[in-house]
C-alpha cells in the first residue's frame, strides 16, 4: 500500500510541473506593452524688469550719548556710597561722599582768623582816626600816619585773602559730594567704602538714559549719498527702528576704510549700551534683467551661469535648452540676471541636478513670480 501511494504522489507532481511549464510557454509568447516616463519639472515664467533694488546691510554698535566715568575732583577717603551698579539715578542726585572732617577743621580755623582780622582792622581804623585828629594839633608826624595806613591796608588785604581761602574751603566741602551729572543708570562701581582715592579716579560709570546713538561705518560712496537729518532703517536684535542721521564723519577709518555715521535712535528704543546694530541701505539701480530663484541657476563656464529654458516639442513634451546668463545682483534666495533669455520664456525653477540639456520633460506647475 505504501509503494502505491508513493507512485500516485509522484505522478501528481509530474502532472503539475507539466501544466506549469505549458502555462509559462504560453505567457512568454504574449508581447508586453512598453511605457515611457518623462521627468516632470517645476516651471516659472521670466518677467522683465528695468531696475532692481540694491540692498546692503552695515553693522555698528550702540552707544549712549554720554557714557561717563565720574569721580571726585579731590583726593580723599570715601565716607558713603549712595548707589550701586544697575541703579537708575536722576540729575543732581547724591551718589557718594568723601570724609570732610579735615575740611571742616580748616573752615573753623579760617573763620577764627577772620574774626581776629576783624578785631585788628577795627583797632587799626580807630588808631588811624585818632592819629589824624592829633596830627592837626601837631602831635603826630607824617611818618607815623603812613605806618598806620600801611598797617590798615595790610589787614584789609589779609581779610580778602582769608575770605578767598574760606570760599575755596567751602567749594572743597561741596565737591566732596559726588552728584549725578545727568539722568542715567549706573553701569559700574569701581571703588569701595573706606578707600582713599586719588583726584579724578572714577568711582562710577554712568550711562545716559536719553540720546541713544548708533555708530556705523559705511563706504565713502554711500556716505556721500546720505545727509544729516535723513531717516534710515536700523535693526537691533529683532527690533526695527526709524532712526535719524545726526552726523556724518569727515575722515576715513584707516583700518576699515569706512566713514562713521552717528545715528540717533528713538527715545523709546529698548537697547543696551554696546549692542550690535545693523543699518539697511536701499537704492534703485537702473539695469535690465529678470528675478529668478537661486535654485534655477547652475554653474557655467568663463564666469557665467546657466539656466534651463523650455522649448515646445509636442503637445505635452518640452525640450530643455541651456542658456548662458550673468548674475547682476543677489538678495537672499534670489538673483537678478540677464543674458540669452527673453521675457515670458519658461524656465526650470528647481531640481536642476536631475536634468541635462536636450532632455524631454513635462511641466508640473507654472507660476508667474518675480
Amino acid at each position: 500500500m505504501d509503494i502505491k501511494r508513493v507512485i500516485t504522489h509522484h505522478k501528481l507532481f509530474i502532472g503539475l510541473v507539466a501544466v506549469t511549464l505549458l502555462t509559462a510557454c504560453q505567457d512568454s509568447s504574449v508581447e508586453q506593452p512598453v511605457t515611457v516616463s518623462y521627468q516632470s519639472v517645476n516651471v516659472e515664467s521670466l518677467r522683465f524688469e528695468d531696475n532692481y533694488q540694491f540692498n546692503q546691510e552695515f553693522s555698528g554698535t550702540i552707544r549712549a550719548g554720554n557714557t561717563t566715568g565720574i569721580g571726585f575732583e579731590l583726593a580723599g577717603k570715601i565716607k558713603a556710597l549712595a548707589v550701586d551698579s544697575g541703579d537708575n539715578v536722576k540729575q543732581g542726585q547724591l551718589l557718594a561722599q568723601l570724609d570732610t572732617r579735615l575740611l571742616m577743621a580748616q573752615q573753623n580755623e579760617l573763620t577764627a582768623s577772620l574774626t581776629q582780622n576783624k578785631a585788628d582792622l577795627d583797632l587799626a581804623k580807630a588808631t588811624l582816626d585818632r592819629s589824624l585828629g592829633l596830627q592837626k594839633q601837631g602831635y603826630v608826624s607824617e611818618q607815623q600816619l603812613d605806618e598806620l595806613q600801611g598797617q590798615l591796608n595790610s589787614l584789609q588785604a589779609a581779610k580778602t585773602r582769608l575770605n578767598a581761602s574760606l570760599l575755596a574751603n567751602q567749594l572743597k566741602i561741596e565737591k566732596s559730594d559726588l552728584l549725578a551729572p545727568f539722568d542715567g543708570v549706573i553701569s559700574k562701581r569701581s571703588h569701595n567704602l573706606g578707600e582713599v582715592i586719588d583726584v579724578g579716579s572714577p568711582v562710577y560709570t554712568i550711562i545716559e538714559h536719553n540720546n541713544v546713538q548708533a555708530y556705523i561705518g559705511v563706504p565713502v560712496l554711500i556716505a556721500n549719498n546720505l545727509t544729516a537729518g535723513q531717516l534710515v532703517d536700523l535693526r537691533v536684535r529683532q527690533q526695527h527702528y526709524q532712526a535719524t542721521i545726526a552726523g556724518i564723519g569727515a575722515e576715513l577709518n584707516p583700518v576699515t576704510r569706512t566713514v562713521e555715521l552717528r545715528v540717533t535712535l528713538p527715545e523709546n528704543a529698548q537697547v543696551i549700551n554696546g549692542e550690535l546694530t545693523y543699518l539697511y541701505y536701499n537704492k534703485t539701480m537702473a539695469s535690465q534683467g529678470y528675478w529668478v530663484p537661486l535654485s534655477a541657476l547652475t554653474d557655467g563656464v568663463r564666469g557665467l551661469w546657466n539656466i534651463y529654458v523650455l522649448k515646445q516639442s509636442d503637445d505635452s513634451l518640452y525640450t530643455l535648452e541651456r542658456r548662458d546668463v550673468e548674475i547682476i545682483y543677489t538678495a537672499k534666495d534670489k538673483a537678478f540676471i540677464n543674458g540669452a533669455i527673453a521675457p515670458d520664456e519658461q524656465y526650470v525653477s528647481v531640481g536642476l541636478h536631475k536634468l541635462v540639456a536636450g532632455q524631454l520633460v513635462t511641466k508640473q506647475t507654472q507660476l508667474a513670480t518675480r
